[in-house]
């Protein structure tokens, strides 16, 4: 929902709240006169920041690409969720975040169609793409429903589960196709975690699949379902046309296959084939591999598997959440050009801060004390062994006259 409060030429939200963050986080560092050991997520992404200057050195320009000032900014996300979410709580924290932020754009997109339901063929919370909205929108579904399971307190679990109805419905009204496929593979959380839950949580995740499916078909708009149902031609046509961008890029690629073209050069990379009314490449890897070439996409590539690794390492349900999350981000990155997305940064970042937590035993479950053995009160029962003889009385008390 950072385009709800736009003034001319600059969002409010981002730009507040990166700031407070980015103070606070600094602040909090330093006072605390230590930093964590960095994971191979970070250096890659270091490395790959630092590549992207590189390559801009190297092909030139007037002045740096306003995409090549997001790179550090990205870099400065993951750091702070990395040295300000150390615990379990603290990932679960920033994860209840994310997803109350959506239940923001949730309700705004819904009362948007409720306002503009005749006007308008898709909508958006805040004027949002479409298809930016309904890819951040799967990718709280996960985390809302992992959420819904680790709580115990009754009124925040339910309002995670909530979310899964709600999202699936704003998503319809997105009219995204890609982010119907995203939020299809965003559900695999379900069933995947069914196979851990009690009589009760199992019967609260039929009824919530059962209850995102009546919404959706009930609420979402004719136009919208036809425009679902041509999705399987859209694959077959090349998604839109995003499949001549793709085979433009991949023909720039071959030009310059090591450096490319630099930060934001997509679009000058492909205009000698598509001409002037280009657009930007609608994959992630694809943009990554003609703007930094084939050394800059290993980086990249290496940043990923850095994630999926330490995701795989996890235990039980955190390591299906986790893989989960990933697979919908990674699916929200092919038909869309994400790789400088602050969603999947955060995604990455917050994966790598619950694997870490994993690997140092901090989501372990607790295990319950040893009962302890019951205090007696007053002076302690002296028991006298079975063998010892014992004394007679008489003896104890010696002689009458004494």
């Amino acid at each position: 929902w950072e385009r709800m409060l736009v003034l001319p030429g600059m969002s409010v939200m981002p730009k507040v709240t990166g700031a407070l963050a980015l103070g606070l986080a600094v602040m909090t560092a330093v006072l605390s006169g230590r930093f964590r050991r960095v994971h191979p997520f970070q250096l890659m992404a270091l490395l790959f920041v630092l590549w992207a200057g590189v390559v801009l050195l190297i092909v030139g320009g007037a002045k740096l690409p306003n995409k090549y000032w997001t790179w550090p900014q990205l870099l400065l996300v993951a750091w702070m969720i990395w040295e300000l979410a150390p615990s379990a709580n603290r990932v679960r924290g920033l994860l209840t975040a994310y997803v109350f932020g959506a239940y923001v754009a949730v309700l705004n997109t819904l009362l948007l169609y409720r306002r503009e339901a005749g006007a308008l063929r898709r909508f958006a919370a805040g004027g949002a793409d479409p298809n930016d909205l309904a890819m951040v929108l799967a990718l709280g579904i996960p985390m809302a429903w992992y959420l819904g399971t680790v709580y115990h307190r009754p009124l925040l679990r339910w309002a995670c589960r909530a979310y899964l109805p709600a999202a699936v419905v704003a998503v319809g009204l997105t009219g995204s196709r890609g982010g119907l496929l995203a939020t299809t593979v965003a559900l695999l959380i379900v069933p995947l975690s069914m196979t851990r839950l009690s009589p009760g949580r199992l019967a609260a995740a039929i009824s919530m699949l059962a209850l995102a499916g009546i919404l959706a078909v009930a609420y979402t708009p004719d136009r919208l379902v036809q425009r679902f149902a041509s999705t399987g031609t859209e694959l077959e046509g090349g998604l839109g046309g995003r499949g001549r961008l793709w085979r433009a890029g991949l023909e720039a690629f071959t030009q310059r296959p090591l450096v490319g073209y630099g930060t934001g050069g997509f679009r000058v990379a492909i205009t000698p084939m598509l001409g002037e009314n280009v657009q930007v490449a609608h994959n992630s890897f694809i943009s990554v591999m003609v703007e930094q070439g084939a050394i800059g996409l290993l980086i990249y590539l290496a940043m990923l598997a850095a994630v999926l690794l330490s995701a795989y390492r996890l235990r039980h349900l955190e390591r299906r959440f986790a893989l989960v999350l990933l697979a919908t981000l990674l699916m929200a990155m092919l038909p869309l050009t994400w790789e400088d997305r602050r969603a999947a940064w955060v995604v990455l970042s917050t994966v790598t801060g619950l694997a870490a937590v994993g690997a140092s035993g901090g989501l372990v479950p607790r295990q319950p004390s040893p009962a302890r053995a019951p205090t007696l009160r007053g002076r302690p029962k002296v028991t006298r062994p079975a063998d010892r003889p014992t004394v007679p009385a008489q003896r104890r008390a010696g002689p009458a006259s004494a």
